[in-house]
């Protein structure tokens, strides 16, 4: 029996309301469907054979006192929900217009943690997948067009979106708050907001037919950073089975109460901000409209990310890592060839001679430059830079973590796309930052996509999608990535295999030699040395010397 017309049958039945059937006329001509929660019951539609469930409550809203509080559990409701609309977004700063990634949602608002659920509708332990979206944990949305989970669940997925706070709500650590909380810790609310929605996967899942036992996590960019938290987080085990990281990043991130890594704490960094707003306490800023604190913070240069606390993220990503210590799971994970180009918002020019180019190199590599110039030669261009800035963030950080799992012996898949089109070509925006996402969730229209965003508009361009989706579905049903017709994925392994996704995928071994060899040992360097790591440098070109051409 269809598991939603079982629901439906046992609900009606429990409320002598004497239905029938599974389905009934809603407003915009969609059929319903009922599904009871651990909240309460809820009607979402039947959209092309799906179960389609929107805005989902997983918490209670986090206004007022709950501001920089972890997540509530949410009070249930009576009678039937509707679930046939997108719920609002979390608050977030406007992005400038010219921006490829201006893309806002249709509503925001600090009451935002929702989830969406798209399921088959004969879904039976299906394997689900939960996405995080990325933004910089800044910007971004479950609703956005291009995060539709249709194309997953019409091949077989349950797949769940969420939201989770963003920016000063979801990041701001403060001496006050670390005081008041009954772990002594601030920050991170966006992290717990995160394990909420998975807590309520694995308590509700079952019901829209996905296996609360085969979950996968899934992000890119900031969303990516925050599977990698997960992965990190001992407050997260047992939530989810394998995770998927598209440009994710093993960077030191500020400590709670002390000064580490040449960053101040976390609450020193909220101390600032308060001072910089002219903000008394918490209370004062507890009563700030959460809109205006939000594009305060972000004018002032707040730039919301982790905080190691010792609780909820116990130390650095990198050391979590070293130890062994975090998630035992299958991942597969890459990055993008060009993360970084002129429209996508780092503009950086090569200095005019080579032997200006290799002296400011030296500068910071010392004997590690040759190897770096060898990577990146002058004769790149400003492509040399470039590519040095999104290898040394992504393509260091992706391998390490496909590394780390293997020394645990549990599967790692690397990739990396490298797939271009005309549009993207002519505007120098090939395989930039995020430009796989369209691909991987097949949703390749114009209008699933940001204004300014390159259409894809390739020869290759729904076959290599169709290939991405089903390597991505595999993965998250089996552990093992497959796409039928297309190149073999062996596990990362000692000989560093991986796909690349051009105009077709194809495998190899030993991406980009030297890259990650060179990044490892430079960020080893600067982690004994007592700096930050994980992040660009050397990259900063003074004007005198810069090529203009």
């Amino acid at each position: 029996m269809n598991r939603f017309r079982l629901i439906v049958g046992v609900v009606c039945a429990a409320l002598l309301m004497g239905c029938t059937t599974t389905t009934s006329k809603i407003p915009n001509g969609q059929a319903a469907r009922l599904v009871s929660t651990t909240g309460g019951m809820l009607r979402g539609v039947t959209q092309a054979q799906l179960g389609v469930f929107r805005g989902i409550p997983y918490a209670a809203p986090p206004v007022g006192e709950l501001r920089w509080a972890a997540p509530q559990p949410l009070p249930g409701w009576e009678g039937v929900r509707d679930a046939s609309a997108f719920g609002a977004a979390c608050i977030q700063p406007p992005v400038p217009a010219s921006s490829i990634y201006n893309d806002p949602p249709p509503s925001s608002s600090e009451d935002c943690l929702n989830l969406n659920v798209w399921a088959p509708d004969d879904a039976e332990k299906a394997p689900v997948i939960v996405w995080i979206h990325g933004g910089s944990l800044r910007i971004g949305g479950n609703s956005l067009p291009m995060y539709d989970g249709t194309n997953y669940a019409q091949r077989g997925v349950v797949f769940v979106s969420l939201n989770y706070r963003l920016g000063p709500l979801g990041w701001l650590a403060h001496e006050e708050l670390s005081a008041k909380s009954d772990d002594g810790t601030s920050g991170n609310y966006g992290l717990l907001d995160q394990i909420a929605a998975l807590q309520w996967v694995r308590d509700n899942i079952a019901a829209f037919g996905g296996d609360a036992s085969n979950v996968t996590i899934m992000g890119e960019s900031a969303g990516a950073l925050s599977v990698t938290y997960l992965m990190a987080t001992p407050k997260a085990r047992g939530l989810f089975d394998k995770a998927i990281i598209q440009s994710t990043n093993l960077r030191s991130f500020p400590e709670l109460a002390e000064a580490a890594n040449a960053m101040p704490s976390a609450e020193q960094i909220g101390a600032d901000l308060f001072s910089k707003l002219g903000v008394a306490d918490i209370d004062a800023a507890r009563s700030m409209a959460p809109q205006e604190l939000t594009n305060l913070a972000t004018l002032a240069g707040f730039a919301p990310q982790g905080t190691i606390d010792g609780a909820l993220l116990p130390d650095q990503l990198l050391d979590i890592f070293d130890r062994g210590e975090q998630a035992r799971v299958p991942v597969m994970v890459g990055y993008n060839a060009h993360e970084y180009r002129p429209e996508g918002g780092l503009a950086l020019r090569m200095p005019k001679t080579s032997t200006q180019y290799e002296a400011l190199v030296a500068s910071v590599y010392g004997d590690l430059a040759s190897e770096f110039l060898r990577i990146y030669p002058h004769a790149q261009g400003a492509d040399a830079l470039l590519d040095a800035t999104g290898d040394i963030i992504f393509g260091w950080s992706g391998e390490r973590i496909a590394q780390s799992q293997r020394e645990l012996d549990v599967p790692s898949y690397f990739y990396v796309f490298d797939h271009c089109y005309p549009s993207a070509r002519a505007r120098d925006l090939c395989a930039f930052h995020a430009s796989e996402l369209p691909f991987s969730f097949g949703n390749l229209a114009a209008e699933a996509m940001p204004a300014r965003w390159p259409v894809p508009d390739g020869e290759h361009d729904r076959a290599i999608s169709d290939a991405m989706l089903d390597y991505w579905i595999s993965f998250a049903a089996s552990g093992r990535p497959t796409a039928q017709g297309h190149a073999p994925w062996k596990p990362y392994g000692p000989a560093e295999h991986y796909v690349r996704f051009a105009d077709r995928p194809i495998a190899g071994r030993d991406f980009k030699p030297g890259m990650f060899e060179l990044f490892e040992t430079f960020a080893q360097r600067e982690r004994a040395a007592g700096r930050s790591w994980g992040m660009p440098v050397a990259l900063s070109v003074p004007a005198e010397i810069q090529d203009k051409q």
